[in-house]
């Protein structure tokens, strides 16, 4: 898959429903973004060649703080590189932190969400229909998948066997629970046992389900704030285990999280320093972390804590001189913001045209998208002047069908 449109085009149902989720929401779609990617190419060069092509799938890890103001196009960013992630066959999981939900401090709450967001690679097809995503979509797809190599190979018994044989070597990972889970989940699949499977997938979602109905499965662990981490280094082992080149965790924190107490500042300092520090440990590898933030604010502190991460997160990020850095600033990825602006919206001018059958005259279409580019940029201090974009420009594309 290419940046921009796409070689072999897109068809105006398509291009209908990217128009109609930019233009409402200003937010970019789960699958079409691609068709009106610009400036990202760079970035996304290097941690494919740098990261995910490469260190990543060979054993590494890493963390990378990705950083934008509101409207300014982090969640974008997040999408184009689940994309790469995809073209290498990893498990990817975009998951929105938010204040009520998923807040950073709470890490059975991040773990929960990891694992309702975990999706494996999928077509534009399966992308645009409502896509498969969570861990029971995962489990479901990896039993089907196994079943059918070794039914290619073996016949009615011994596939049964086979995949006994299959589960039972699964592992170890650090959670003998999660092991026990994942093992007692694929048999119930092979052995029909709906209700089985129904209570094990409850377990891994972090729903703690009561422990007398899972003893019998050797589960004895709750998954909590003590267990969170190893149920996460857990995951990753079975996604390797899954023969998947490794799990992609994308991170987005959608809005300001109001005022925290003292506690749950420390909570969040700590988490998020030991999840930079576990992307240099093996339990960690073949997984990429990203922690999309609007600023740096949640850094100001003067205790010993919030030195001990400001030092992790000081590098950084630069494509063609510094790929290691840590902090990637997307206001960076353009020498020209405006006419960066400028050529989302001759790509979105495209879809738009497709999507409505219509075609605009060249020059009055150029000249109202540098107007809106401009207007937006010098809102930039005010406002997500990209999403504002976006939005004022199907609005203006509207007034020019409608007016023609």
């Amino acid at each position: 898959m290419q940046n921009g449109l796409y070689e072999e085009g897109i068809d105006s149902i398509s291009a209908r429903k990217i128009i109609e989720i930019v233009g409402g929401q200003g937010n970019p779609p789960e699958y079409g973004f691609q068709y009106f990617t610009a400036g990202l190419d760079s970035y996304l060069k290097t941690i494919d060649e740098d990261y995910l092509g490469s260190f990543i799938k060979d054993g590494g890890s890493a963390f990378k703080m990705v950083i934008g103001v509101y409207g300014g196009g982090k969640t974008h960013f997040l999408y184009s590189i689940r994309e790469v992630a995809w073209n290498y066959d990893y498990i990817a999981s975009y998951i929105v932190l938010s204040p009520e939900q998923t807040p950073f401090h709470k890490l059975e709450q991040v773990y929960k969400t990891i694992a309702a967001n975990l999706i494996y690679p999928q077509t534009p097809e399966e992308l645009l229909s409502g896509y498969d995503k969570g861990i029971e979509a995962v489990i479901k797809s990896w039993y089907n998948r196994k079943y059918q190599e070794m039914a290619n190979k073996l016949s009615g018994d011994l596939i049964s066997h086979e995949l006994n044989a299959y589960a039972f070597a699964l592992g170890p990972y650090e959670s003998t629970s999660f092991r026990n889970a994942i093992k007692e989940a694929f048999l119930s699949l092979a052995e029909k046992r709906n209700d089985d499977f129904t209570l094990i997938i409850q377990w891994l979602k972090g729903e703690n389900p009561p422990k007398n109905l899972l003893k019998n499965f050797r589960i004895f662990e709750k998954i909590d704030k003590s267990t969170a981490f190893k149920m996460i280094r857990s995951l990753i082992q079975w996604v390797r285990d899954m023969d998947y080149a490794g799990i992609v965790v994308l991170m987005d924190e959608a809005e300001q999280t109001p005022s925290m107490t003292t506690k749950q500042k420390s909570a969040l300092l700590s988490n998020m320093r030991e999840l930079i520090d576990e992307c240099g440990h093996a339990n960690f590898r073949n997984s990429m972390w990203f922690y999309a933030v609007p600023d740096e604010n949640f850094l100001e502190g003067r205790t010993q804590a919030y030195e001990a991460l400001r030092q992790r997160l000081s590098s950084v990020f630069n494509a063609g001189t510094n790929p290691t850095g840590v902090k990637i600033y997307l206001e960076e990825v353009s020498a020209d913001p405006v006419e960066l602006l400028a050529d989302i919206g001759r790509k979105l001018s495209t879809i738009y045209e497709v999507a409505y059958s219509t075609k605009f005259e060249t020059s009055v279409l150029n000249e109202t998208i540098a107007d809106i580019a401009k207007a937006a940029y010098e809102r930039k201090l005010e406002i997500g002047y990209k999403r504002e974009f976006v939005k004022n420009l199907i609005k203006a594309l509207h007034k020019l069908r409608k007016a023609r």
